[in-house]
């Protein structure tokens, strides 16, 4: 079994129902984490519930390139990342190795928007992660790794755990999960879905992030990668019991604890 294991719930801030059922998924204990969308509707509202005593800390940045408008002005003009009328539209291959000058300086300048939106309303980022993992893109991810290592503070790894990755899939995670790793430091060491950790056996070691979508499945929460009608909540006490639900605070502490194993 994993030593902790971290649930994160995605997309806080995309609309109100959203954060009704991220914050009613801590308030039950199902998640210990959240990464909210700067660029959202509701997410003026989601850092005011991110003030409650079980949040504070525990909400990261969704870094989005994807949906909605951005908070820029310099990528509206780059039509690898927003259509003629301002709206993210994302036409770049997940298998790109580099970006030009423009746009990976409109890749910053948009991160560097999303943070102090998040900072302008009350919330210091405790990691970062991305929406339809943008990150997992090699140059979009050097970029995103480099900002968490100035702000000191974990980024989310490619997923690396589940039955349907292929070989070529597995080692092109591997090798960019290095190089996050080199560039940002601690973080969590495996990364799947709820449908991953259903289906094949957990870690037996280190920090796990469960990437969660949580849903509202009556009194319950299910999950938008799991079945209709399929708890979340009773899948984690099946295949982790007793493993502690943590923040990504506990990602460089993670660190410390395998350092000190090796050195006894």
């Amino acid at each position: 079994m994993p030593q902790q294991v971290i649930v994160n719930a995605d997309d806080f801030g995309l609309s109100a129902c959203e954060n009704a059922v991220i914050l009613g998924a801590f308030q039950a204990g199902v998640i210990s984490s959240a990464t909210a969308m700067a660029n959202m509707p509701a997410f003026e509202a989601a850092c005011v519930l991110a003030q409650h005593p079980l949040l504070a800390g525990r909400i990261g940045l969704h870094f989005n390139l994807t949906y909605g408008r951005p908070l820029s002005r310099r990528i509206l003009a780059r039509r690898t990342f927003c259509d003629s009328a301002g709206v993210f539209d994302l036409n770049l291959s997940r298998t790109r190795l580099w970006l030009g000058r423009q746009d990976r300086l409109a890749v910053e300048e948009e991160l560097e928007a999303q943070w102090q939106h998040c900072l302008d309303n009350g919330v210091r980022p405790s990691h970062l992660d991305s929406h339809q993992h943008v990150h997992n893109i090699w140059p979009i991810g050097e970029i995103v790794a480099r900002f968490a290592a100035r702000q000191g503070v974990p980024v989310r790894l490619a997923r690396n755990l589940g039955q349907n990755l292929s070989l070529p899939k597995r080692l092109f995670k591997q090798l960019l999960n290095h190089r996050l790793n080199s560039l940002a430091g601690a973080t969590a060491d495996y990364v799947c879905t709820p449908v991953d950790l259903r289906d094949a056996a957990p870690p037996s070691d280190g920090l796990l992030e469960i990437v969660a979508h949580p849903n509202q499945l009556g009194a319950d929460f299910g999950d938008a990668y799991l079945e209709q009608g399929e708890s979340l909540s009773a899948l984690l006490e099946k295949r982790l019991p007793g493993v502690p639900r943590v923040a990504y605070s506990e990602a460089g502490n993670s660190v410390g604890r395998r350092v000190q194993t090796v050195m006894e």
